[in-house]
């Protein structure tokens, strides 16, 4: 049996949506699949890691109707903000704030299960050099390596190797790159990524 829903995701900073056609499947909601993803929030420039509600958004489909969208997105730092969603195999699906009502989970304690279930699943990330010590850092799903900048336990390790600090990018989806600040010239490349 097929069903039609309703997908909305984030592309380049504008909301696409689209009716789907998709084999009737019903995605785990449970705490042990709540993830979280890293995303820009173009012209955004908040200055603190207070996670703040993104409220709802008002989306048009297709056929020129709008939509309004109520999902579990927090405004992080800078131009970033996460968004919750329970994984499958085939997608990932956003968490509402009722869901979080529902799991009991506040917004910080939903990140750290989050960042726990992402590491549960798809490993603890690993770092790999990229060019001019400039480093990648990825996990077993590409959908998630951003997510691993919001792991402090990892970051906090590495510090432990770069006592002088580091310098932390995300060029975009699926990308998390980094740079030792004590390295002038792979900080500058790391600028230009």
């Amino acid at each position: 049996m097929k069903r039609l829903s309703i997908v909305a995701s984030l592309v380049g900073g504008l909301w696409m949506v689209a009716a789907v056609a998709q084999p009737f499947a019903v995605t785990d909601r449970s705490a042990s699949n709540l993830m979280v993803v890293l995303r820009e929030t173009p012209g955004a420039n908040k200055q603190d890691e207070a996670l703040v509600p993104s409220g709802k958004t008002k989306v048009k489909l297709p056929d020129g109707r709008e939509v309004e969208l109520d999902f579990a997105h927090f405004a992080l730092l800078g131009d970033m903000h996460i968004q919750f969603v329970f994984d499958s195999e085939k997608m990932i699906s956003g968490a509402k704030p009722e869901e979080l009502s529902r799991l009991n989970l506040s917004p910080d304690a939903a990140l750290s299960l989050a960042i726990g279930n992402i590491k549960r699943v798809y490993g603890n990330p690993i770092v790999l050099s990229v060019f001019a010590g400039v480093m990648k850092v990825q996990g077993r799903s590409s959908d998630f390596n951003s997510s691993y900048f919001l792991n402090r336990e990892f970051w906090c390790s590495l510090l432990k190797e770069h006592p002088d600090g580091l310098v932390v990018a995300v060029p975009q989806r699926g990308h998390l790159l980094f740079a030792p600040l004590s390295k002038t010239e792979s900080v500058n490349r790391l600028r230009q990524t």
